[in-house]
């Protein structure tokens, strides 16, 4: 086997145009990966820049009412990662900033899409757009006429006549077209890491082989059923015309009806319902029998009763305080509803798309893709997960401090010092480490594992009853 994947190299690298393209392309896989993780590397400057200052507003405050600080509130910055100069997935179009403040929940904003003056149906030129289409295209080109052009020549049989077995033969041919998407495939990822070495901790560095080993499985996918394509039909076209058309039903036509099947079973409610809800469950209460000041007179009486008087004025801490914390909290649980729910419909619709993978491993490649390189929406969502987290906690200390800081009920020039401003912790996200993600994207694994196992068994069944003429 290893004489026939010599011999194949040979001829490759005899043919002086694939020869001079393939250095062209190497070339531009580099260029594109060198510019993603520069333009990666400027977000993340800017995006610390932007940090640093809104922190030092923050701590530079020099006397104001905390309620009047949680209106100011803070932001919330959805940091990049090294390996989403690969494949930045859902980042482009999500957005980057929450604004953290008390009452409302804010949706995150400033997406790059939304503040680019291009905008194509593939999205900017990075790397995962030549890995995911470009790469797989030049492969099936390289494969197509792998065994029927040794059938139109007459070598197939000679072959045969020297001992070599049509699955070996077939299975040399595969390989050898598969370690040429290889090589592509480990000089744009070792570009790309080489470059990124200083943030290459021991998760990025699992992630990074791992989305070697998705790459490298989805290529061998393509080239096998490209041979198995060639060894099965008559000619070099009806070949090529076959792949082709696979590759056009994987990458275009199947995720749009899949995609379009999932949202319509799985609907978001769209933008004016969801506020409708929301306000609605503010003011009349989650089960429409608990308005905010029947909630408001209640919480009054509980708090007169635990201190033992019987006016608001008598009260030793300031009651707007404790009101505004109440509100607060009510309003999570209001959040945790809708915004729960709406995230549940979303895990739902990823993991329905996810299931398309056993009919297309392209989109088994995708999300595995996106989920390697931290940038899809489950890990979005846990962005938001730790931003909402946080911003619950920091409303909660300014509340805390305007009740039991020292003020009185209906004190508004009350003023909390510098010092406690500074003692409020910034927020800092905690990246997830991958072995804790690993299950949400186990469907993706088997998907392209089962399309492996389905490739060679193809390429296995051509070889018993390929024609040698």
């Amino acid at each position: 086997m290893i004489q026939i994947i010599l011999n194949e190299w040979k001829i490759l690298l005899r043919v002086r145009m694939l020869a001079v393209l393939t250095l062209l392309f190497a070339v531009g896989l580099v260029v594109v990966t060198w510019l993603g993780v520069i333009q990666n590397g400027n977000q993340r400057e800017q995006q610390h820049a932007a940090q640093r200052h809104v922190r030092a507003q923050w701590e530079n405050i020099d006397g104001m009412n905390p309620h009047g600080a949680v209106h100011f509130g803070s932001y919330a910055f959805k940091p990049v990662t090294p390996l989403s100069s690969i494949d930045e997935g859902v980042n482009a179009v999500t957005g980057n900033v929450l604004r953290l403040e008390g009452h409302v929940q804010n949706e995150i904003v400033y997406s790059e899409a939304s503040q680019s003056l291009s905008i194509s149906e593939f999205g900017k030129l990075k790397p995962s757009l030549l890995l995911q289409f470009v790469i797989p295209l030049l492969l099936i080109f390289l494969a197509f006429a792998s065994v029927s052009s040794e059938k139109e020549a007459g070598r197939l049989k000679l072959l045969v006549f020297q001992g070599v077995s049509l699955p070996t033969l077939i299975l040399a041919k595969s390989i050898s077209v598969w370690l040429y998407g290889l090589l592509l495939l480990t000089l744009t990822v070792g570009v790309q890491s080489v470059i990124n070495l200083n943030s290459m901790s021991a998760d990025i560095m699992l992630r990074t082989l791992l989305l070697l080993f998705a790459y490298a499985a989805y290529y061998y996918i393509v080239v096998t059923l490209a041979v198995f394509l060639s060894a099965r039909l008559t000619n070099n076209t009806a070949a090529l015309s076959s792949m082709l058309a696979v590759w056009m039903l994987w990458t275009i036509f199947l995720p749009r009806i899949w995609g379009n099947t999932t949202t319509q079973l799985h609907p978001l409610p769209s933008r004016q319902e969801f506020k409708t809800a929301l306000r609605e469950d503010r003011s009349k209460g989650i089960d429409g029998h608990n308005p905010s000041d029947k909630r408001e007179e209640e919480l009054k009486q509980k708090v007169l009763a635990e201190y033992q008087v019987e006016r608001i004025e008598q009260l030793p801490i300031n009651f707007d305080g404790i009101v505004m914390q109440a509100d607060e909290e009510y309003g999570n649980q209001v959040w945790d509803k809708h915004f729960g729910r709406n995230h549940e419909i979303l895990r739902k619709q990823k993991h329905m798309y996810q299931l398309s993978g056993f009919l297309n491993p392209f989109a088994a490649l995708q999300g595995a893709s996106m989920g390697l390189s931290g940038s899809d929406m489950l890990h979005h969502l846990d962005f938001l997960r730790q931003a909402e987290h946080y911003r619950r906690g920091f409303v909660k200390a300014l509340n805390d401090k305007l009740a039991y800081g020292g003020s009185k009920t209906g004190d508004w020039n009350w003023e909390a010092d510098k010092a406690f401003y500074e003692s409020v912790a910034d927020f800092s996200y905690e990246k997830p480490h991958f072995a804790r993600m690993f299950s949400n994207y186990l469907v993706d694994v088997l998907s392209l594992a089962f399309w492996v196992a389905l490739a060679t068994l193809l390429a296995t069944l051509a070889a018993r009853n390929v024609r040698l003429v």
